[in-house]
């Protein structure tokens, strides 16, 4: 409830900050049109979201069927735990990157996605996978993916409103004079960029929670995020890093693999996800952890020449 009221504060945070502009260049027409344009764009992005960011990666959808023994296991994998969580069975992507990471997307549960690496499936033992999946599961579960397409909506709207002051400049009838103006240009846009990191690090902790909630395992998410953070530092994710707007959806920052709770990350640190997790390890209870042992066990998988799950 708390990271709900903070998220809820946050884009209120927002619509000040593009309300302030707006009426700072004090131009209606114009605030109306680009706010217009950035509207267009993002519900776009809301309709096809997923498309985008799954092609943009080169992800592959993959079946239950799947002739691999490491993929049909991973799929076996995601559709119980979304069933356990009681929510419809997205579509499953693979994609061919080293750098062990994955994300979800879709702009609804009942149009969901949930993307892995190759990467991820190979570094991390099936109880890790299967959490980091949990993980992405209880985004889908919380529809982070509206609260970030709604951030973006307005973000954008900030920004393109702070690019019309450059060719609008400022007058004296205007609240602020030509200085101002293009102060206004430059720091408008930075303190939407603020918000919106904030947003995706409290979302990131309640993602956290929520996936150490439907695979009963937080110790497993916890050393997932360990090794993947550790792995990443060394395996460049180039499709991430032409294209860095998309960085918020990893469960680990793909640019570096190294969080910070400062103001320019858009994760938290992963040594506080790991506390909190740990906490509530804590808190497991003992049927719950076997559990999860028997779960995991229910579906083995064989023929698989290398990798931790063998």
């Amino acid at each position: 409830m708390r990271n709900h009221l903070r998220t809820f504060m946050l884009l209120a945070a927002l619509t000040a900050v593009f309300v302030g502009v707006g009426y700072m260049i004090g131009g209606v027409a114009g605030m109306a049109v680009a706010f217009v344009l950035a509207a267009g764009m993002n519900l776009f992005s809301y309709w096809n979201a997923d498309k985008i960011v799954l092609r943009m990666y080169g992800a592959e959808p993959v079946e239950a069927d799947d002739g691999r023994p490491l993929i049909r296991g991973f799929i076996t994998d995601v559709y119980e735990l979304a069933d356990g969580a009681d929510l419809p069975r997205p579509k499953v992507y693979v994609i061919a990157n080293d750098q062990p990471n994955a994300f979800a997307t879709g702009r609804d549960p009942e149009h969901a996605a949930v993307a892995a690496t190759i990467g991820l499936l190979q570094m991390l033992d099936r109880r890790e996978v299967r959490a980091v999946m949990a993980h992405e599961l209880a985004h889908v579960r919380n529809r982070d993916t509206l609260t970030m397409t709604v951030t973006a909506t307005i973000a954008g709207a900030i920004s393109a409103l702070a690019n019309m002051a450059f060719f609008f400049g400022g007058d004296r009838d205007r609240p602020m004079g030509m200085i101002g103006t293009v102060a206004l240009a430059i720091l408008a846009p930075i303190a939407a960029a603020l918000v919106q990191m904030a947003i995706s690090r409290s979302r990131e902790y309640e993602a956290d929670r929520g996936g150490a909630e439907i695979s009963g395992d937080a110790q497993a998410l916890a050393a997932a995020l360990q090794k993947i953070e550790a792995y990443a530092r060394g395996v460049p994710n180039h499709t991430a890093e032409r294209n860095p707007a998309t960085s918020h959806m990893f469960i680990i920052n793909p640019l570096s693999g190294q969080g910070a709770d400062n103001l320019f990350s858009t994760h938290p640190a992963t040594q506080n996800r790991v506390a909190a997790l740990m906490e509530i390890a804590a808190g497991v209870s003992p049927a719950s952890s076997r559990r999860a042992s028997r779960r995991m066990t229910a579906v083995p998988i064989t023929g698989r020449p290398r990798g931790p799950w063998g």
